[in-house]
């Protein structure tokens, strides 16, 4: 298709006033409603220490598949290092934490905590200064905390080798994102009659589209979403990631921005209700995912009531602690080794004694296939790591 064949949405004669047909996305916002009901009503009842350690593994999952969208892996354990000790959440030792994980936090964490504070254009300005400390992305110097100036040429979103990339998106010209940036943090901060669920959709859509930082885009687009989420959800406090629900869904996603952008023959101006209606599905989703995440923390907090008062080494601890906050693999002697950074025999030590007060156990497989199993102290029984 060439570019004939469509005009960029932005260029539609009534942009930016969004059309969508609220019948089609009635029942679907009714779904969304009903499940972040169900999961608040769960979260009342278990009280506020484990609220805080479902919040941590919330927003610890939301800052590192937010980065992993734009193709940046984040340490973890820094990350959750990072979020703990800014929300007080105890979590023992903390990791090492470097200032382009902290700067990802900063922005997370401002975007939620602080939501009902103005989205100004100096706050956007410091948000992406706190993404990009060092003034690069990657080897690329960029323009930090302002907004891009066209001076390479037009912003696209291309792929494909050099010499053969296809374009899939080309934002607005620069001169025109001071008036663009000022309609739409007026509309973001003004009154609006709009449902709140589709006021976040359609922000992220509106930012990601106006693409008016050199780099970074996606992210702050994704924690303006997240602000107004917060807003709708009357919390700070959050306990679903719609960042990692849209990673694992990151083909669709792009797949259905770039339709939305692009407005194709048969579009119709400015009618948004397929991205809206995507939009609500994944946060439906990502509310459901969030279910797991909290049998999760009920899991752990249960396993250490039963063992707290167990004596353990520093080791025993550290990879119990892995293996319930989701470590991916089989339990071996080999791996315990490593990560506990210990020999084989130190290892095979530490495992046996924890075999024996009944912490752990033997799977079925032997030979230098032998792992172990880490025994679920609830009331479903076993909880196998695999």
């Amino acid at each position: 298709m060439n570019i004939g064949d469509y005009k960029y949405i932005w260029q539609a004669s009534d942009w930016p006033n969004w059309r969508f047909d609220i019948a089609t996305l009635a029942e679907l916002m009714a779904e969304v409603s009903r499940a972040q009901g169900l999961l608040l009503g769960r979260l009342a009842d278990v009280g506020m220490a484990l609220r805080d350690q479902a919040s941590l593994a919330a927003l610890t999952e939301d800052v590192v598949e937010t980065s992993k969208i734009e193709g940046e892996q984040l340490n973890v354990a820094s990350v959750r290092s990072s979020i703990a000790r800014r929300l007080g959440v105890d979590i023992g030792a903390l990791a090492p934490v470097d200032r382009h994980v902290e700067g990802v936090v900063e922005m997370v964490l401002d975007a939620t905590a602080n939501c009902d504070a103005l989205v100004s254009r100096e706050r956007l300005f410091g948000w992406h200064a706190a993404l990009f400390p060092t003034g690069y992305s990657g080897l690329n110097k960029i323009k930090v905390g302002s907004w891009r100036d066209d001076a390479s040429g037009p912003m696209q979103v291309v792929s494909g080798p050099i010499g053969r990339q296809r374009v899939h998106f080309e934002a607005p010209p620069a001169h025109r994102l001071e008036a663009e940036t000022r309609l739409f943090l007026d509309w973001l901060n003004g009154a609006s009659k709009t449902p709140p669920l589709l006021k976040a959709g359609l922000a992220h859509l509106w930012f990601v589209t106006l693409h008016p930082f050199d780099d970074g885009n996606g992210r702050i687009a994704r924690a303006i979403g997240d602000l107004l989420l917060a807003r709708a959800d009357g919390s700070p406090q959050r306990f679903y990631s719609l960042s990692a629900q849209i990673q694992r869904e990151r083909n669709a996603y792009y797949d259905i921005l770039e339709r939305t952008q692009k407005n194709l023959p048969g579009n119709g101006s400015m009618n948004v209700t397929e991205w809206l209606a995507w939009f609500l599905s994944t946060l439906l989703r990502a509310v459901d995912q969030a279910h797991s995440t909290l049998d999760a923390v009920l899991t752990k907090a249960r396993f250490w009531q039963h063992w707290g008062a167990t004596a353990m080494n520093e080791r025993q601890v550290k990879l119990l602690n892995k293996q319930l906050d989701g470590f991916k693999g089989k339990l071996t002697t080999r791996k315990w080794a490593a990560i506990a950074k210990c020999s084989s025999d130190t290892a095979l030590r530490d495992i046996n004694d924890l075999v024996a007060r009944g912490v752990l156990r033997k799977t079925d497989a032997g030979g230098r296939s032998t792992s172990y199993e880490l025994r679920d102290v609830g009331e479903e029984g076993q909880r196998i790591f695999e």
